[in-house]
């Protein structure tokens, strides 16, 4: 007799939860990290509200998205980390060439800023990311040889540039996300949002457009030289 894993069921109501084309670009648009309206994003996928309305249901019910009410606006954002990493490395599991063609310049250009440089929930990623990963483990202070890892050396460096490091919670220190478009692991966990934060906080980095796109200031660039080594030419 063979024994049902007892959570058969509610991987199948996972998968299910996420394989609706109307869901998952609600998923992916969520991965800006960012709470949106309804309203936004109805009108990002492209449908009625009414419709966006239901299947918003669904996700907050499936413990994929959380809400919260102000006034008459529902928002809603990813319901934290984990379901962030999830829809990332679906994501990244997506052939290149099944990718979406874009099919005015306007849309091309927004697709290549965000493949230069955007975040991935809390943390940098595109070209951008991979870059300061490269960086990081160059220099000593991030190992991907036995899964991603900050050494003694990194622990010192976040701590002299100034950027705290929560290291009370369940997230790990330092994860490595796939990159949907570089086909190579960035730096997330902790680390990854601590150090996204404080480059957008402190001016290195700022958002452009409407999606998850950034790009690199001039102030960026320098910090990135002088704590990092990387040269201006490869932020941009």
């Amino acid at each position: 007799m063979t024994t049902k894993d007892p959570r058969a069921a509610g991987l199948a109501a996972l998968a299910g939860l996420i394989a609706d084309e109307t869901r998952a670009t609600c998923l992916l648009a969520l991965l800006d990290g960012r709470a949106w309206t309804a309203g936004e994003l109805a009108r990002h996928a492209g449908v009625a509200a009414s419709t966006l309305s239901e299947h918003l249901g669904k996700l907050v019910a499936g413990g994929l998205l959380a809400e919260e009410r102000q006034g008459r606006h529902r928002y809603v954002r990813l319901a934290g980390a984990r379901a962030a990493q999830l829809v990332e490395d679906l994501a990244a599991q997506v052939a290149p060439g099944a990718a979406h063609r874009p099919r005015t310049l306007r849309e091309a250009s927004a697709g290549s800023a965000t493949a230069r440089g955007r975040t991935c929930y809390d943390h940098l990623a595109g070209r951008l990311g991979i870059t300061v990963t490269d960086a990081l483990t160059t220099r000593g202070l991030l190992r991907q040889d036995t899964g991603f890892a900050l050494t003694d050396a990194g622990l010192t460096w976040f701590g002299t540039v100034g950027i705290g490091l929560d290291r009370t919670g369940r997230r790990p220190l330092a994860r490595a996300c796939l990159d949907w478009t570089e086909r190579r692991p960035h730096l997330a966990g902790a680390a990854g949002a601590a150090l996204c934060r404080h480059a957008l906080d402190a001016g290195w980095c700022v958002r452009i457009g409407s999606e998850r796109a950034v790009k690199v200031t001039a102030t960026g660039e320098r910090a990135f030289s002088d704590l990092l080594g990387i040269e201006a030419g490869a932020l941009r």
